[in-house]
């Protein structure tokens, strides 16, 4: 099958196009944003789930697979998009699971620029793109060797904070490393990154950009609620010294925030200038959703660690919208939802090569 033939839902109408994305992180949102706006539903989730994911009457097509690593099978695309014409919706589980060759090589129409997320799951590129906007950020520390201070060790990729830990000297470093390797988290040292500790609040901004009509919309801001390092406020400092907790950075919820005002010219400058950089250095840039993610310090300055190039889980919080996309449309509009909008928006405007890749 040639690739005209795989694209050819771009020709399709609103009422034959179908919403696709894998059942976790984000998934139910996406497909009740997508059937809010009318559009078909179709997931693909693993047969463990199968029996959750059934109950949602809005999601219309449901094809279970043993594992998530099925999506690169050739025939297997072949078969969803000769029945369903699908777009695919990536988000976090998608990128975890498959390494970015395989991600590149999906044949099915993507939403969004498929080829940013190779930046976004390599550290060195990522900070690239964030030099290039200008988003102030912690200091790279390139060696174990140069660790002096407070710095937080992070994996590559989309790992929902899963072994992060916390280190002063090149001691604990290297036994904290030996722990992951040991338990298979990562093959060696070469696949961490160590940054300078930021103190502050942590603070997710979840934008929309729209390149067909070249809009930046800010449609959410959340926090992440993290074990063990939040639950180890709950603990009694003189009880913290004794118990021997190994702070963790795993992900299990997310909180909603709502900015000081004063602060919002500075979030959609940021959220411009990384649209800008993105364009330049990752054509076709950041269409869709994409998130900016760091903490505000005492002087309320924002200092970025992070980007996602694609939807972020925070925004499960705005299955009906947030207060900040309640000041842009007049319908409850979740990232989800703002996602098949744009996509009924590119039908019509006959623009679909400008948001899929």
């Amino acid at each position: 099958m040639n690739d005209q033939t795989a694209k050819r839902n771009f020709d399709l109408g609103i009422d034959k196009q179908t919403v696709m994305t894998l059942g976790s992180h984000c998934s139910l949102q996406v497909l009740k944003g997508a059937k809010d706006e009318g559009l078909n539903t179709l997931l693909v989730c693993e047969e463990k789930r199968f029996d959750m994911y059934k109950r949602f009457k809005f999601i219309d097509n449901i094809v279970s697979i043993k594992n998530f690593k099925e999506i690169i099978n050739k025939n297997f695309q072949d078969e969803l998009i000769e029945k369903y014409s699908p777009i695919l919706i990536p988000h976090g589980t998608l990128i975890s699971t498959l390494n970015m060759d395989e991600l590149e090589s999906i044949r099915i129409p993507i939403f969004g620029n498929k080829w940013i997320l190779r930046w976004e799951s390599d550290r060195m590129l990522k900070q690239q793109l964030m030099d290039e906007s200008k988003l102030p950020s912690p200091t790279q520390i390139p060696s174990k060797n140069e660790i002096d201070g407070l710095c937080i060790v992070k994996l590559h990729g989309a790992a929902g904070g899963k072994g992060y830990f916390l280190v002063t000297d090149k001691k604990g470093f290297e036994e904290q490393a030996q722990k992951l390797i040991k338990s298979r988290v990562i093959g060696s040292e070469e696949n961490l990154f160590i940054q300078k500790y930021a103190n502050g609040v942590p603070v997710y901004l979840q934008y929309f950009y729209s390149p067909i009509t070249n809009e930046l919309e800010l449609l959410g801001i959340d926090r992440r609620y993290e074990t063990d390092i939040d639950a180890i406020g709950r603990i009694p400092s003189k009880f913290q010294i004794s118990s021997n907790i190994e702070p963790s950075y795993t992900v299990v919820g997310n909180i909603p925030i709502v900015l000081r005002e004063s602060l919002l010219p500075e979030v959609y400058s940021m959220g411009e200038r990384f649209v800008e950089s993105s364009k330049r250095l990752v054509p076709p840039g950041m269409p869709g959703p994409f998130c900016i993610e760091g903490v505000y310090d005492n002087n309320a300055n924002f200092i970025a660690f992070e980007f996602s190039a694609r939807i972020v889980a925070g925004t499960n919080l705005y299955v009906s919208g947030s207060p900040y996309s309640d000041l842009l449309f007049e319908t409850p509009m979740s990232m989800g939802r703002r996602i098949s909008l744009e996509i009924k928006r590119a039908i019509e405007s006959s623009k679909m090569g400008l948001i899929t890749t």
